[in-house]
């Protein structure tokens, strides 16, 4: 298949490269704006979003790195990308959340006529996902979603999967898959279709209820993480000791 072409101008979002990832240099509202003004050109483009954790494995995986680099644009989700942003002259950088971003979208949806699909996870968390949106957000439009099997899929399911999503005309395709299975995925499926493709890793578990985000000063003093590593300390104890150590050496003491 043809290579995908963006039918945005990438070079007009300003970035900052940390650990050879383009990260970029916005805020909520400059994400919003851009959102609202390019959706149209959007569909078939990706967004990653960025934490330490991604950021180190990609500075580590040259195939993982060009995924994240070959987003439409990639946004800071973790604090320590926009400290260290500001401190490399990024002008604008905030922490701009997956979560934060769904919400917000959310929030407009009925206004703006804009259509919803939900690819990853399991069944059960999609199904108290959508009731818990179309709750919270009276009038939205979520036009399907899918709960994949954990394993790979053969090409004909795959094929059959994306014609569905791209039969119900979303504008956004929100995928839960964790990274970084869920970059992989709209790296391979890029350009293939219709919407455009955020991969929120544990929003679809946030919005679902079933984790709680952090206290507000948790999120505004960048210790989000460890209200996560609280929560869930078997699974993110190791990544957390790795990757942050990994980020600190790196990116703070040597610069990359």
């Amino acid at each position: 298949m043809e290579k995908f072409q963006h039918a945005v101008d990438k070079s007009a979002i300003p970035t900052v490269t940390i650990l050879g990832v383009n990260i970029a240099d916005i805020n909520m509202p400059w994400l919003l704006q851009f959102t609202d003004d390019n959706l149209t050109d959007l569909g078939g483009d990706y967004i990653c979003v960025a934490n330490v954790h991604t950021t180190v494995k990609s500075s580590e995986d040259d195939e993982y790195r060009a995924i994240q680099n070959g987003s439409i644009i990639t946004i800071p989700d973790g604090g320590p990308l926009s400290v260290i942003g500001r401190r490399r002259g990024a002008t604008q950088i905030s922490r701009t959340t997956g979560p934060d971003y769904m919400g917000e979208i959310f929030k407009i949806s009925t206004e703006k006529g804009y259509r919803h699909y939900f690819y990853g996870s399991t069944p059960e968390t999609l199904e108290k996902l959508i009731n818990n949106v179309t709750t919270n957000y009276p009038g939205i439009n979520i036009v399907g979603s899918c709960s994949p099997p954990f394993r790979e899929l053969s090409e004909e399911e795959d094929n059959e999967i994306i014609a569905g999503i791209s039969e119900t005309n979303p504008d956004f395709i929100w995928v839960g898959l964790g990274a970084p299975k869920q970059e992989k995925w709209m790296a391979a499926h890029q350009g293939r279709v219709k919407g455009l493709m955020v991969g929120v890793g544990a929003g679809f578990d946030y919005f679902a209820g079933n984790i709680s985000r952090a206290p507000e000063f948790m999120q505004k003093h960048s210790l989000e993480w460890l209200y996560r590593l609280i929560q869930d300390p078997k699974r993110l104890f190791k990544r957390y000791l790795v990757t942050n150590s990994k980020f600190i050496w790196r990116a703070v003491i040597r610069g990359k």
